[in-house]
This record gives C-alpha cells, sequence and structure tokens, in this order.
C-alpha cells in the first residue's frame, strides 16, 4: 500500500505568486494534492538507476529505427524523418529534459516503464518548483526528496554549448549566443513552464528571449521574434507531431533552417522518436529480457490483459483496458484514434488507502534528476492529482 503523509496546502494566492494558475480542476477539486507520497532511499535509488538504464535502451532503440527506417512502424510523420534524421547525427542536438512514466517502485512492485514523455512533459513546474515549497511551507527538510530538476536542466542548456560533461567551460566557450522560448498564447500552464525553462537558461548564462508562438517569424535564414531580433537557439512547448500536421510549411521551414545550421530546435526533432509509443514496441524486440520493459506489439496480444493507446496520445485519451480474455475494461475518448495503436501489457500501479493509484514521474536530463507521482484512476488523465513525495 503506498503510505502517504498528510501535509497542509499551499493557498491558491501563494500558489498564484508561484505563478501556478492552474491549481484547480474544472470540476472544482484541487490539482495538487494535500499528501505527500514517503518512499524510502533505497526506492529513490532504484528510480534513478532504472530511469538511466531505460534512457540509455531507447538512444540505442532510436539508433535502429533509424537505420533501418522504421519510421513508419513509429507513426512518424513523412515531413519530420529528414530534420529527425540531421538532429540524430550532430552532438549539438541537446535533449534538454523529458519525463518517464513508470508504474511501481513503491510498496514492493518492481518498477516498469509505461512511456515517455521526451518531447513537451507535464508537470515539469509542479515537481522542480512545487515540491520544494510544499516541504518548506510545512517545516519539513527540503533536501527529502529526490530533486535535482532545476540544477540538472541548468547544466543541460550549458551543454548545447560545451557538449557532455564540460560545463565548467561553459563561460570559456559561451559566445554570447541566444534562446528564444516559445508557446501557444492563452494557456497558463504551458506559459509558466516555458518561462520557467526561460529562467533556469538565464541563470545558465544565455541571454534568452520570451514570444508566444503566433508571433515568432520563421523563414529560411533564421527564427526571429516579433522585434525581428534573431536566435541561434529556438526552445518551443509544441509537438513535433502537432507541427508536422497541423503546420506543414512550419515543418519545411524548420528543416530548410536546420540544414543552413541558422538555429537549433529543442527539444530536437529526434525526440519524436522516443515520444513516439511505438518505441515501447522496439524496445521489446530489442530489450526482451529487460525487468523495466513490459511485452508490446502492434497487434492486440494474446490472452493477456492489455492496455491499448495511440501512438501520439495524451493525457490518457484514446486509451483502453482489455481484459485477457478480450472483454473491455474501459476506454477512454479523445482526439488521437486517427493514430497508429500499439498494445502493451497491462501493469497494475501502486494504491493508497482508498484504492487511488500512483504513477511515478522521473525527469531525465542527462541523469534521472528528480520525481513526483500522479494519483488517478485506472486510466491517468488530465484530472489526475500531483502528488510530491518525501524520503523517510
Amino acid at each position: 500500500m503506498v503510505q502517504l503523509q498528510k501535509i497542509n496546502p499551499l493557498d491558491d494566492t501563494t500558489l498564484e505568486e508561484l505563478d501556478f494558475t492552474w491549481h484547480t480542476d474544472d470540476d472544482g477539486t484541487k490539482y495538487v494534492s494535500d499528501a505527500l507520497v514517503k518512499i524510502t532511499q533505497n526506492e529513490a535509488e532504484a528510480y534513478y538507476t532504472a530511469t538511466n538504464e531505460i534512457y540509455d535502451m531507447y538512444v540505442e532503440a532510436a539508433e535502429h529505427v533509424i537505420e533501418n527506417d522504421l519510421f513508419f512502424d513509429l507513426g512518424i510523420p513523412f515531413n519530420l524523418i529528414d530534420v529527425i534524421k540531421k538532429s540524430w547525427e550532430n552532438d549539438v542536438h541537446w535533449h534538454i529534459y523529458g519525463r518517464f512514466d513508470l508504474a511501481g517502485g513503491i510498496d514492493g512492485q518492481p518498477i516498469k516503464l509505461i512511456e515517455f514523455n521526451a518531447d513537451t512533459p507535464t508537470s515539469l513546474f509542479e515537481t522542480a518548483l512545487l515540491q520544494w515549497a510544499l516541504l518548506k511551507h510545512n517545516a519539513m527538510d527540503e533536501e527529502k526528496q529526490f530533486n535535482n530538476v532545476y540544477e540538472a536542466i541548468k547544466n543541460n542548456f550549458k551543454r548545447l554549448i560545451t557538449l557532455f560533461d564540460d560545463i565548467e567551460e561553459f563561460d570559456e566557450r559561451y559566445d554570447g549566443w541566444k534562446i528564444l522560448f516559445s508557446s501557444i498564447a492563452g494557456n497558463e500552464e504551458e506559459e509558466a513552464t516555458t518561462k520557467l525553462l526561460q529562467q533556469i537558461a538565464t541563470d545558465a548564462g544565455f541571454n534568452t528571449g520570451f514570444e508566444y508562438l503566433e508571433n515568432t517569424h520563421f523563414d529560411d535564414d533564421g527564427i526571429y521574434d516579433a522585434d525581428e531580433n534573431k536566435y541561434e537557439y529556438w526552445f518551443k512547448l509544441y509537438p513535433w507531431e502537432d507541427i508536422a500536421v497541423d503546420e506543414p510549411e512550419l515543418a519545411t521551414t524548420l528543416t530548410n533552417i536546420m540544414n543552413a545550421q541558422e538555429a537549433i530546435i529543442l527539444n530536437p526533432a529526434y525526440t519524436l522518436l522516443f515520444q513516439s509509443k511505438g518505441m515501447l514496441k522496439v524496445l521489446c524486440d530489442l530489450f526482451p529480457d529487460s525487468p523495466y520493459v513490459l511485452q508490446t506489439s502492434f497487434e492486440p496480444l494474446e490472452g493477456v490483459k492489455q492496455v491499448e493507446k495511440a501512438v501520439f496520445g495524451r493525457e490518457g485519451a484514446n486509451t483502453a483496458i482489455v481484459n485477457a480474455d478480450g472483454s473491455l475494461s474501459v476506454k477512454t475518448d479523445g482526439p488521437y484514434d486517427n493514430y497508429k495503436k500499439v498494445y502493451q501489457e497491462y501493469v497494475d500501479f501502486p494504491k493508497d488507502s482508498e484504492r487511488k493509484k500512483y504513477q511515478a514521474g522521473v525527469f531525465f536530463a542527462y541523469e534521472a534528476c528528480g520525481m513526483s507521482f500522479r494519483k488517478g484512476d485506472e486510466i491517468m488523465d488530465n484530472m489526475s492529482k500531483f502528488v510530491g513525495h518525501v524520503i523517510v
């Protein structure tokens, strides 16, 4: 059973002073739980080890996909294949951060990979900042958590210049290049998250700017803000697959910009390979003996309770849980039904005394660097609650 520690929640005014405005869900309930998940140091270390090993497997699997031209299997839009290859070939296209969703890890359950939110993951603001505020507000030792997300991402921004481990050489090699950060206007959560990343990059030593995606200017010569200032790096909190489908002209322009080496785009295009749930099938093929990988197929599994999900589905939409006899347990609707499906062996999440389920989310920025939990029902959706943690 998941062990919880009750805490005094932060009030709405305090949360809003932190720029955390999405604190109340559409049904009027609070998005942030008034309890923390208690984990041990050994459990935290197991999450760290598992996440690092899984990321290494994703890198090997991505190389396998590219070498064997398996883009169609993963549902990759054809107009992004060239830019994916280009970003994969050069180390300057650095993966800033992503989040692994994991089952198990507490209550004696083994850690299992559910999926990798590699391109535009949510809950960064909550994990990197809010957990610290919750512990401080409750007069708890703020160090008693697995959470170095802010510093890890800051170091990763430095690696855009130094590459790999040499972050101490950042000041010597930094030449004043600028990063433009963009999100869609009207989405407070995405804007706050993007501006948090902008602040982290600023703390790392970069000159930065923010521009709504709608006002950002693109042509074959580069990427510009509304005042026509040119930037050498562009971070977009906007999914690559949405660019491919909804903005095909932009996809072409970004390819031209990258080919001309006019700008570097973050997160890089190859993270779309990681983002695709089709990669779960590739991992299953390449690493059948991994303790972290669940049986996964592009066809329904025989005689196994399983989860059907779209390769680019989000927030639990268009997901179905099918019993071993083929009967439907539960299903959600959504906008992703046209995407290719994968079928992943079902694994249960740890539960609390009220039978609510908990999914761990572990952030990766060069290495596993911090975690939090989502609390929900059988399928984690956009009504799932954010839950912090404390090491006991």
